[in-house]
């Protein structure tokens, strides 16, 4: 069965538009209006939701498998950059002193305060992380910042394997809780749980949905009027809640809320309205991303990190758009390059994990 390239080039393109989101909403509160970093959410995580979604299936040995599979690459990951951060500190201690450390990460902002200056390793840090508990990489504040959607990713797709294998015909049905819930949850607030609850039930509808598209085509009568629904639903948003909702977009991602639920909607039925419509026959830049999707996740967790300081430095001299358009290149860039190493790293730690298990394997025989 032939690779579907539209699926990379679309996971590729909601990549770059990730590595825009942290490039805007991270150093980017430094210089560049609030207005622009609103608009950078409209394409935002629930496109991997979506894709997440037509690709699935209901084996659950697969599914299970790929799960482990991203388990054990995050795991080397966290591990790498756990010592990355340790060795750092462990630099700046011993070549310099604890206040250039502490100037050093002054750089992010008081908002990303650092939580353990120390050159002694905060084994409980990597313990966390593993657990999915994203406490801060002080280096690095970027990584933990935005690794909510994996969490959410793993428990969203552990239920949507679940859903197919085992409740094939009552999908609409359960659709429709998803989305009942999502409303509940909204109307009234009060109840609205903490913890996963309410990133689940939305995005796990977006996957259920995504699941019922794989294979279809929406017809061309019907595109007017899906994007007449996002456009009277985002006027009804402003007409509601008033012009200032814009600037609470992001506020209302976590969790998601109506009012970022109406602003995904144009991303979504996009997404949709190109899928078995728009095709790409070659691989390129962009399906080279979307192929390594995990891998420059990551990075631009690095990268975008990083890029604060140039934008300390710049921020006064050039125009504020200039800026932005240089700084998401060298974010791109820097993404690239990182996502190249971490898959040797990963590459590394497979074959550490694939020795350990001989080596385990021979003294037990």
């Amino acid at each position: 069965m032939n690779r579907d390239l539209y699926i990379d080039f679309a996971k590729g393109l909601a990549t770059l538009s990730i590595i825009f989101i942290h490039t805007a909403f991270w150093s980017g509160q430094f210089y560049i209006p609030a207005e622009v970093r609103v608009f950078s959410l409209v394409f935002d995580v629930a496109l991997f939701y979506a894709l997440s979604g037509i690709t699935s299936g209901s084996n659950i040995e697969k599914t299970f498998y790929r799960l482990l599979k991203l388990q054990i690459t995050f795991m080397i990951f966290v591990t790498f950059l756990f010592f990355l951060d340790y060795f750092f500190k462990v630099f700046g201690l011993s070549f310099f002193s604890l206040e250039w450390l502490q100037n050093f990460y002054s750089t992010f902002g008081s908002k990303y305060a650092t939580t353990s200056i120390s050159a002694v390793p905060q084994w409980q840090n990597l313990g966390n992380w593993y657990l999915h508990q994203y406490t801060n990489a002080d280096t690095f504040p970027v990584v933990m910042g935005s690794f909510w959607y994996l969490k959410v990713y793993f428990i969203l797709t552990v239920f949507g394997v679940l859903i197919l294998r085992f409740f094939p015909k009552h999908i609409n049905w359960l659709i429709g809780i998803c989305v009942a819930l999502t409303l509940v949850f909204n109307l009234f607030p009060e109840i609205y749980p903490t913890g996963q609850v309410g990133y689940v039930s939305f995005y796990l509808a977006i996957f259920l949905i995504a699941n019922r598209m794989r294979g279809k085509k929406i017809p061309k009568k019907i595109i007017p009027v899906l994007y007449g629904i996002v456009a009277a639903a985002l006027i009804w948003m402003f007409w509601y809640y008033g012009s200032e909702i814009f600037f609470k977009i992001n506020k209302n991602k976590f969790p998601p809320k109506i009012p970022y639920i109406i602003w995904t909607l144009f991303s979504l039925v996009t997404l949709f309205v190109f899928y078995n419509r728009l095709k790409i026959t070659k691989d390129n830049f962009v399906t080279y991303i979307g192929k390594n999707a995990i891998f420059f996740y990551f990075a631009q967790g690095i990268s975008s990190s990083l890029v604060y300081f140039l934008v300390v430095p710049l921020k006064e001299h050039m125009p504020w758009w200039l800026l932005m358009v240089l700084i998401y290149i060298i974010n791109i860039l820097l993404a690239f390059v990182i996502s190249s190493v971490l898959k040797k790293i990963d590459d590394l730690g497979w074959n550490i994990l694939e020795f350990l298990r001989k080596k385990t394997a021979n003294n037990q025989s």
